[in-house]
């Protein structure tokens, strides 16, 4: 029996290389805004049903998203302009066509793009190799056509994944990916070709599963801001990564986003912050620390 994905190697925080990151920083810090599209009539797979109550069509879950890009967006950039944040978005490619306005203003602001799939009302997680290979392909190719830009890193939709997405993504030409929550730096990734970097995401720092266990945006920040504190204090001897997420359904609501500001004006008034994007952090990474890190655990391993 397999007791863990043999993904990646076990190295404590203990007993790993040093990461420095630019400019001496203590933590790299990045933003991520989930800019997200949920069909009104999905197509069900038979695994999962996106909306709770069924039959569809579910008219309160999918107005209560939709919300989100036609207000809490907009309500959002202006506090990340205010704090001059450029977001690492999962994105859903789908938001790009049916939300031009969205997609204007994000590329005007040069923000970081992880592939979040077309809908986050539709998953890969039973996908054959050979539907999941098209699916990322036809996600790049989407992207770069709309946009003129390359994707770097991916996000299953959803948080769906299969067992072979790594391998697959890698294939794809994707750089990174941010489903594994494992961590508190990059770490290597093993795929069966090329080399694929995770940069964790956050399930704790992140309002929408808050928000579902009946947690408000004071205690967001109130936790966001203690994270910040340990990590901080912790990257003075090997620096840490640090995510923040959101979803301008909820974030974005006139009662919690001035939360939203406490925390950027928090953690900004810091020195010693590299507020970075998610591809920024990964090209950092392969270029300084990827293979000291495979070559570490080549080394304990061997032990």
């Amino acid at each position: 029996m397999q007791l863990a994905p043999n993904r990646m190697d076990y190295l404590p925080m203990i007993d790993r290389p040093v990461i420095r990151w630019p400019h001496n920083a203590r933590v790299a810090f990045w933003v991520a805004p989930n800019i997200e599209h949920y069909e009104y009539l999905p197509p069900l797979d038979g695994l999962k049903n996106p909306w709770p109550r069924t039959p569809l069509p579910d008219v309160q879950q999918y107005s209560a998203h939709e919300y989100g890009n036609r207000v809490g967006f907009w309500r959002l950039l202006e506090v990340m302009d205010r704090y001059r944040i450029r977001g690492s978005t999962t994105l859903n490619v789908g938001v790009l066509e049916h939300f031009p306005d969205i997609a204007e203003a994000m590329l005007k602001r040069n923000w970081a793009f992880v592939n979040h799939g077309f809908y986050n009302t539709r998953y890969i997680t039973g996908f054959s190799e050979e539907q999941e290979r098209e699916f990322f392909g036809r996600c790049r190719d989407t992207f770069r056509r709309l946009t003129g830009r390359e994707l770097k890193g991916q996000s299953g939709p959803a948080a769906s994944n299969t067992e072979r997405t790594p391998d697959v993504v890698a294939e794809a030409g994707f750089v990174y990916q941010t489903d594994w929550k494992i961590d508190d730096h990059p770490l290597p990734i093993k795929v069966r070709s090329g080399r694929l970097v995770c940069i964790p995401y956050t399930s704790e720092l992140n309002d929408a599963p808050l928000v579902r266990h009946h947690y408000e945006a004071d205690y967001y920040a109130r936790i966001c801001k203690a994270q910040f504190d340990q990590l901080y204090r912790e990257g003075e001897e090997n620096g840490r990564l640090m995510c923040i997420a959101f979803h301008p359904y909820a974030m974005g609501r006139p009662h919690r986003v001035k939360y939203l500001a406490e925390v950027l004006d928090y953690i900004m008034s810091h020195d010693r912050v590299w507020h970075a994007t998610t591809d920024e952090i990964a090209e950092h990474y392969l270029a300084h620390y990827y293979d000291a890190a495979v070559a570490h655990a080549a080394r304990i391993n061997r032990a």
